[in-house]
């Protein structure tokens, strides 16, 4: 798909001087993509935001019980290979 993206000069100057002329596109694409992947993480970061807490999760609520968890966790992890 085309489309027309207005850049200040100098951004699209060191774009011009950094990326070949046939790369450019793939190059805009795929910071693009880079830039929305991290606002959907920051959205489903704030979007969990609350969702745990020590009433829903009471065997997690000192940092021991998460050393505890954490070890059982990475043991299961290191049987599987």
């Amino acid at each position: 798909m085309k489309a027309q993206v207005v850049l200040p000069e100098s951004l699209f100057a060191e774009l011009k001087q950094a990326v070949p002329i046939r790369k450019r596109s793939q190059f805009i694409a795929e910071a693009v993509e880079t830039r929305l992947k991290a606002l959907r993480f920051q959205q489903a970061v704030k979007s969990a935001r609350g969702s745990w807490t020590d009433r829903n999760h009471p065997s997690l609520r000192t940092q021991a019980d998460i050393n505890r968890f954490l070890a059982r966790f990475r043991g299961r992890l290191s049987r599987r290979g």
